[in-house]
């Protein structure tokens, strides 16, 4: 038995962010899971945050956010790079957590329990896991995943790591990360430093046209074609579009908060407008699912526009 960090997954506590009470209690696998190994790590996840301000709005979604690997080294001193998998998964993350590294790897949903109600025994689906204990004796693991640290053993190991399949079944081969993890944590001046740094870099890297108007502009002709799927579309719709950009916007008003409260007080109520928009809207499109009622649909994202011009306006004016 092998790991990283000496944590609990029955006493574990998940960071602020991850509060029942925000509208967007999870966001996405990657952004969650560093939130929780950053804070397992006793330093600030709110610190990263700076990356929001570049979601775009991509045709089909808005953009996937993920903090960028050169933040996180600049930042913090966490070093990521690709592991190559040419043996079992689970010897090469044996082999790293020896070494004091947590994997990232890509998995099945299918086999996550803390996934229960959504994805767990139900469907298929790809999403990517910090692994920070290992017991291949006793076939269970720790990992971080979306707003929290697990515990999975048994089964769910074995169809995870595909034990289970007939001999002679293609090797499972996922995208897999490892974190070369700091001897010591970085200091609160150079994390507001870097932090103030890259805020600057992203800011100059945000979408020259308003990314929530033209996602505006196809919103009512996209679900009218989601009305005509399978319902459970919907719910990979919503999450690809509504869920990204509300929930992007909600750990932006958290990264301004943590800069200067009271230096961009403004535009942290204009972030979480946009959050709130996206929230209520998610709703909207339910019941317009529901209804084949689209019509209403077409001026329900208006206060998320002019929240997003009042934005990036306001940060560009005290940049």
């Amino acid at each position: 038995m092998k790991s990283v960090l000496k944590l609990d997954p029955a006493s574990y506590q998940p960071h602020a962010l991850h509060s029942a009470e925000r509208m967007w209690p999870e966001t996405n696998c990657y952004a969650d899971l560093w939130i929780e190994l950053l804070s397992a790590l006793k330093t600030v996840p709110e610190a990263m945050l700076g990356f929001t301000l570049a979601q775009d709005f991509e045709g089909d979604q808005f953009t996937f956010f993920k903090v960028p690997l050169e933040d996180l080294e600049s930042l913090y001193g966490i070093r990521v790079t690709e592991l190559a998998i040419f043996d079992s998964v689970e010897a090469h993350v044996a082999e790293q957590i020896g070494r004091g590294r947590l994997c990232l790897v890509e998995m099945d949903s299918f086999y996550l329990p803390d996934t229960r109600g959504v994805g767990y025994r139900q469907e298929h689906g790809k999403t990517t896991v910090g692994i920070n204990r290992l017991d291949l004796e006793n076939r269970s693991m720790d990992y971080f995943h979306n707003g929290g640290f697990f515990l999975l053993e048994g089964e769910d190991f074995d169809g995870l790591f595909q034990h289970d399949v007939p001999e002679g079944w293609p090797p499972f081969l996922p995208y897999t990360e490892f974190a070369k993890l700091p001897q010591t944590p970085a200091s609160e001046a150079h994390l507001r430093k870097e932090a103030e740094r890259l805020f600057a870099a992203h800011l100059a890297r945000r979408p020259s046209k308003n990314p929530i108007t033209a996602f505006a502009s196809v919103f009512p002709r996209q679900v009218e074609a989601v009305a005509e799927r399978p319902f459970g579309f919907f719910h990979k719709y919503a999450f690809n579009t509504l869920r990204q950009v509300g929930a992007n916007f909600e750990l932006l008003a958290a990264h301004l908060d943590w800069l200067d409260e009271t230096r961009f007080a403004t535009q942290k109520a204009d972030a979480l407008k946009i959050s709130e928009v996206a929230k209520s809207v998610q709703f909207q499109l339910a019941r317009a699912v529901t209804r084949r009622k689209f019509e209403p649909l077409a001026t329900a994202l208006d206060p998320a526009t002019e929240a997003w011009d009042r934005l990036m306006q306001g940060l560009e004016n005290r940049a």
